[in-house]
C-alpha cells in the first residue's frame, strides 16, 4: 500500500507528460533508438574558410584582443594559476585542484581513476554508479571553463596563448569521437563548451596558431554538438526543466548569431529563442526567485543572461522585455541575500560549483562580479566599483540595454519572497534569512523553516550545503535533509521523504509566512504542512522575534499533530563563532532541555567538506522555545 501511494504522489507531482516522456527515452535508449538519431563517425562538415569567417566574422563581445576599457593589470594569482593549468593542474568546482598531467585523456576520474569507457555511445554510459564515481569530475575540464583563465593572462601579461589553448581544444576533439564516451552524456555540457570555444575563437581569431585545418575541425565539431544539443532539447526540457533547459535553449537561440553559415542555425535560433524565453518565464517566478531553490544556480541563470542579453543586443534582435524584467528581478532578490563586503550568500540549496564564465580574480562565493555585470546591462549602473569586479561585464562587452531600468540602490529591512518563500530582515549588524516555501517543482533539500544567521557579514548559523551528487547514503541524508539544516525534525524523519537520485515523495503543498516590523521589533512566522509520511496533518509553526539593533532572537517551534513522537530541533555553527553564540531551549511545559553537541560537516564547494558543530535538543512535547543570543 505504501509503495502503490509513493507511486501515486510520484505521478501527480511530476505529472504524466514527465512520465510518459521517461518511459519513451529509457525505450528509445534500450532499443538502440538513440544510437540512431545521434549517430558517431557523421560526415566531416565544412561551412566556411578560415579567411571568410576572418573577413566577415559575426558580431560579438570584442574582435581579437581588443577589450573595450580593460585596464591591464598584472595579477600574481592569474600568473599562478596558469602556470599550474600548463602543467595539467586544473581546478575542479573552483576549490579543489587535480594533478590531471600534461597527457589527460579526458575521460578519466580523478577522484576514483575510473576511466570510462570511449568506445561506448553516449547513451550507454552509467552516469550513476559507486564504480565510476561522480560524472561532473569527468565534465568539469571538459567544460573548458579554464579557457577564460588563459585568455585573461594573454591579455594581461602580454603573452600569447593561442598554441596551447587551440592544442587543448583540438586534444579534446581528437580523444572524443562525435556522440562516444561521457563527454556526450549532457547537452549542457557541450552547450557550455561551445560558447567557450566560441570566446577563445574571438580572441585569438588573428592568432597564425587557429589555422585553417584546425578551424575546419573544431567548426565541424561544434557543429555536430549543437546537432545533439537540438536533438536532445525536450530531454531538458521534460525530464530536467532547470538551470540545464535555460543554458540549452539559450545556445541554440545564438545559433543564428554566432554560426549563420550553419544551414540548420536560423531554424535551431527561431525555437531556441522562443524556447529560452518561456524557460525563463517558466523558471524565474513574479518575484524575481528561482524555481531551483539554489543560491548558486540562480548565479548561473544570471550569467548565462548577461552573456544571452549582450549578445543579442549587439546583434539588434534582443529577447522580449519579460525577459528583461524576469532577470532585473533576479538580480534585486540576489543582492538583497547579499554581504556587501564579501559577496557571500546564504549556502542555500544545490551547490555543484558551477561558475561557467569566471572572468574575474573573485572567489567563488562572491557574487558581486555576476550581479554587477547583469545590473549594469540592464540599468547602466554599477553596484560596486572595484577594478577586478567590473571586469566581467567588459568582457561582455559592456552592453546597455534599451529598456535602461532603473537602478537597484539599497539593501531593504525587510524584504518577503513569497514565490519562493525566502523572507529576510536586517539592522545595522545583523542578517536574518528564512525559507518557508512550497514545491511546484522537483526539490532538491527539505530545509523548510531553516534559519541563516549573519552578524557582521559572518555566516554564524549556516547551512551545511549539499557536498555531492553521487556519494553515501549517509552523506545524501544529512546534506540533503532537516539534520544538515537549521530546523525541527519528527521521529528523526524529513519534512518529505526521500527517495531515489534526486526523487523526493510528499512535497510541501502548504506553506505561508508573514514578516513585518513594529517600531521595535523584526517578526517572522511561517507555517508548513510536513511529514506526511508519517501523519498527513502535522503541521509546524516557526515564530522568531528580534528587537531591532540587540542581538537576541526569541524562537518558538511549535509542531501539532504528533502524538508524542520525538522531536529534534538541528543548529548548525560556525565553528569559528561557537563561542560567540549561545543557545538555549526549553518545553513548553518549561523544562530546560539538554543540548546535544556534535561534530558534523559543511561544504562550501562541491565535493569538500570542513567541520561544523550541530547542537540538537530533544522533546516528545509540542515544541520548542529557543533563545539565540550573540555575546558581543
Amino acid at each position: 500500500m505504501k509503495n502503490l501511494l509513493r507511486i501515486l504522489d510520484f505521478f501527480q507531482n511530476m505529472g504524466f507528460r514527465y512520465v510518459l516522456f521517461r518511459i519513451e527515452y529509457l525505450f528509445n535508449a534500450k532499443t538502440g533508438i538513440l544510437k540512431t538519431k545521434f549517430p558517431t563517425s557523421p560526415t566531416f562538415k565544412t561551412f566556411i574558410t578560415l579567411k571568410e569567417w576572418r573577413t566577415n566574422t559575426p558580431p560579438f563581445f570584442f574582435q581579437g584582443k581588443n577589450i573595450k576599457e580593460l585596464e591591464k593589470t598584472s595579477y600574481p594569482i592569474l600568473k599562478d594559476t596558469v602556470k599550474k593549468i600548463k602543467l595539467g593542474k586544473i581546478k575542479f568546482f573552483s576549490s579543489q585542484t587535480f594533478d590531471l598531467g600534461i597527457n589527460y585523456d579526458w575521460i578519466t576520474n580523478p577522484e576514483t581513476g575510473y576511466q570510462y569507457n570511449i568506445e561506448k555511445h553516449w547513451s550507454e554510459i552509467q552516469s550513476f554508479s559507486e564504480e565510476t564515481g561522480d560524472i561532473k569530475f569527468v565534465w568539469e575540464k571538459a567544460r573548458f571553463s579554464y579557457l577564460y583563465d588563459l585568455i585573461r593572462f594573454d591579455y594581461h601579461f602580454q603573452e600569447d596563448q593561442s598554441k596551447f589553448v587551440f592544442s587543448e581544444i583540438e586534444d579534446f576533439i581528437a580523444k572524443n569521437p562525435i556522440n562516444q564516451g561521457p563527454n556526450y552524456v549532457c547537452s549542457q555540457e557541450m552547450s557550455l563548451r561551445i560558447i567557450n570555444w566560441t570566446f577563445a575563437l574571438y580572441y585569438y581569431k588573428e592568432s597564425p596558431q587557429l589555422t585553417e585545418a584546425r578551424f575546419a575541425i573544431i567548426m565541424n565539431s561544434i557543429y555536430w554538438q549543437l546537432h545533439h544539443v537540438r536533438q536532445n532539447i525536450h530531454f531538458s526540457r521534460i525530464a530536467v526543466r532547470n538551470n540545464h533547459a535555460i543554458t540549452e535553449t539559450l545556445m541554440l537561440s545564438l545559433a543564428e548569431l554566432l554560426f549563420p553559415f550553419f544551414p540548420e542555425s536560423k531554424k535551431w535560433a527561431k525555437d531556441g529563442r522562443k524556447w529560452f524565453e518561456q524557460e525563463i518565464d517558466y523558471q524565474i517566478y513574479k518575484d524575481g526567485t528561482f524555481l531551483q531553490f539554489s543560491m548558486n544556480y540562480h548565479r548561473v541563470v544570471i550569467q548565462l543572461l548577461s552573456l544571452g542579453l549582450s549578445l543579442t543586443e549587439i546583434h539588434k534582435k534582443p529577447f522580449s522585455k519579460n525577459v528583461y524584467n524576469k532577470a532585473y528581478k533576479s538580480v534585486n532578490f540576489l543582492y538583497q541575500c547579499m554581504m556587501d563586503s564579501s559577496g557571500h550568500l546564504p549556502n542555500q540549496g544545490s551547490n555543484d560549483g558551477a561558475l561557467f564564465f569566471p572572468l574575474t580574480n573573485t572567489e567563488y562565493r562572491d557574487y558581486r562580479s555576476q550581479l554587477n555585470t547583469l545590473h549594469s546591462i540592464l540599468t547602466e549602473k554599477d553596484l560596486f566599483k572595484s577594478k577586478e569586479i567590473v571586469e566581467e561585464k567588459k568582457w561582455f562587452g559592456s552592453v546597455v540595454s534599451k529598456f535602461n531600468l532603473l537602478a537597484i540602490l539599497e539593501k531593504k529591512q525587510i524584504s518577503s519572497f513569497e514565490k519562493g518563500g525566502y523572507y529576510m530582515f536586517r539592522d545595522q549588524e545583523s542578517f536574518s534569512f528564512f525559507r518557508c516555501g512550497v514545491y511546484k517543482s522537483r526539490p532538491n533539500q527539505s530545509d523548510n523553516l531553516h534559519f541563516d544567521l549573519w552578524y557582521k557579514g559572518e555566516n554564524i548559523l549556516w547551512d551545511t550545503g549539499s557536498f555531492k551528487y553521487n556519494t553515501t547514503k549517509k552523506n545524501i541524508a544529512f546534506f540533503r535533509g532537516v539534520e544538515g539544516h537549521n530546523t525541527v525534525s519528527v521521529n528523526g524523519e524529513d519534512q518529505m521523504l526521500k527517495g531515489s537520485r534526486f526523487i523526493w515523495y510528499y512535497w510541501v503543498k502548504n506553506a505561508a509566512a508573514t514578516l513585518q516590523k513594529d517600531a521595535s521589533k523584526f517578526k517572522f512566522q511561517g507555517t508548513i504542512r510536513a511529514f506526511r509520511q508519517i501523519k498527513r496533518n502535522i503541521y509546524h509553526t516557526r515564530s522568531v522575534q528580534k528587537i531591532d539593533n540587540q542581538t537576541i532572537w526569541s524562537i518558538e517551534d511549535k509542531i501539532k499533530n504528533t502524538n508524542n513522537l520525538e522531536l529534534t530541533q538541528y543548529w548548525q555553527i560556525n565553528p569559528d563563532f561557537e563561542h560567540f553564540v549561545t543557545i538555549t531551549s526549553k518545553d513548553f511545559e518549561g523544562n530546560t532541555l539538554q543540548p546535544i553537541r556534535e561534530v558534523k560537516s559543511y561544504s562550501s564547494y562541491y565535493g569538500k567538506k570542513q567541520n561544523s558543530i550541530r547542537l540538537s535538543f530533544k522533546t516528545k512535547g509540542n515544541g520548542f522555545t529557543t533563545l539565540i543570543k550573540l555575546n558581543k
